[in-house]
């Protein structure tokens, strides 16, 4: 995950963060790790670079109350734009139905089209605006 990072520009990182981030604490590392896979699922997505393989991409969602959780991805910069976005979209978007969940939610800052895009292909539709700065996007299920 840590080279991941590495190898993830300024810009994507705030697009994920909305903030500039560059480390992590041990505690936020913790976080991102304790996966239990139903409050807090993660996956990531690996290719073969220069013989071995690597991260390129991860998604996750944690259950914010019962039956909602909140989605955020990163894909590193030089594998945006294939579909590796799509990919985890599509794996997670199963897990939370099968894990039960109504509604899935996500956070976006305007500028990031790209992943605006990937919400909306996979049935996400704006919601409510609490914040100026960032888009609420929803995907309730039957």
């Amino acid at each position: 995950m840590l080279a991941a990072v590495g190898n993830t520009s300024a810009q994507s990182l705030q697009r994920r963060f909305f903030v500039m981030k560059r480390h992590f604490s041990d505690k936020e590392r913790a976080f991102f790790m304790d996966i239990d896979f139903k409050n807090h699922v993660a996956i990531v997505a690996l290719a073969e670079e220069a013989g071995r393989k690597a991260v390129v991409g991860g998604g996750r969602y944690i259950v914010f109350e019962p039956g909602c959780a909140e989605m955020a991805f990163v894909v590193i910069d030089a594998w945006q734009g294939r579909g590796v976005g799509s990919i985890l979209m599509r794996h997670l978007v199963k897990l939370a139905r099968d894990g039960g969940l109504q509604e899935l939610t996500a956070e976006v800052l305007p500028e990031n089209a790209a992943m605006i895009k990937v919400f909306g292909k996979f049935g996400f539709k704006p919601g409510s605006r609490r914040d100026p700065q960032v888009i609420h996007l929803s995907l309730k299920f039957a």
